[in-house]
């Protein structure tokens, strides 16, 4: 089971530093975080890497969270395009840079503009986007920095995407978000296979 190699890109805004919980030794751990580590493999995720390395430590939580995960990145009732979008947005409002140069390249192959992403990336608001692109942005954006939304943008947010939409769409974000602080605390760095260039942490 190989550790995936990495860039080193500071988590969250701290300081350069190595990663506090790296992929174990195979021979190191035990039968459950054998398994939970197997699944990924066998999964649509292929490896295991990001979250999911420091996340071996608690092998049950790994799995339940690895569920969720694939649920709202693989099946969910949104339009990848909404999807990657709201996952670039968390990730750049975290700083986590793992979750960004994994989904900024996913977002664009989705169809959102290279310029979308840019402006995300530089902590802009980005112009010039689809209707149903600018109504996740904004509920994306109001839940993350009000931990939640009024009537009108939940009211839009409704008609663009519906009840199911809604739900799915917050509760994107705040698996990201979970994700996003268990790398954040681990420092597990970006892959190295990563395209494009990370982010800046907003200044403090």
């Amino acid at each position: 089971m190989p550790d995936p190699s990495t860039q080193g890109l500071p988590q969250g805004g701290s300081q350069p530093g190595g990663d506090r919980l790296p992929l174990p030794a195979t021979a190191a751990m035990n039968d459950a975080q054998r398994q939970a580590a197997q699944a990924l493999i066998d999964g649509p995720r292929k490896g295991v890497y990001g979250p999911f390395l420091p996340l071996l430590r608690s092998p049950v939580l790994l799995d339940r969270v690895a569920k969720v995960g694939e649920y709202l990145r693989f099946d969910s009732v949104l339009d990848v395009r909404i999807r990657e979008l709201a996952t670039c947005a968390a990730a750049r409002h975290v700083s986590n840079q793992f979750e960004w140069t994994m989904h900024a390249p996913l977002a664009v192959k989705a169809g959102v503009s290279a310029a979308a992403v840019e402006a995300l990336r530089a902590g802009a608001r980005p112009r010039d986007l689809a209707a149903d692109e600018e109504t996740a942005l904004d509920f994306t954006r109001e839940l993350l920095q009000s931990h939640g939304v009024c009537d009108a943008t939940y009211a839009r947010a409704l008609q663009q995407f519906g009840e199911p939409g809604v739900v799915e769409l917050a509760s994107l974000l705040g698996y990201f978000v979970m994700v996003s602080w268990v790398m954040n605390v681990a420092r597990t760095p970006a892959l190295a296979s990563a395209a494009g260039p990370g982010i800046d942490p907003f200044p403090q």
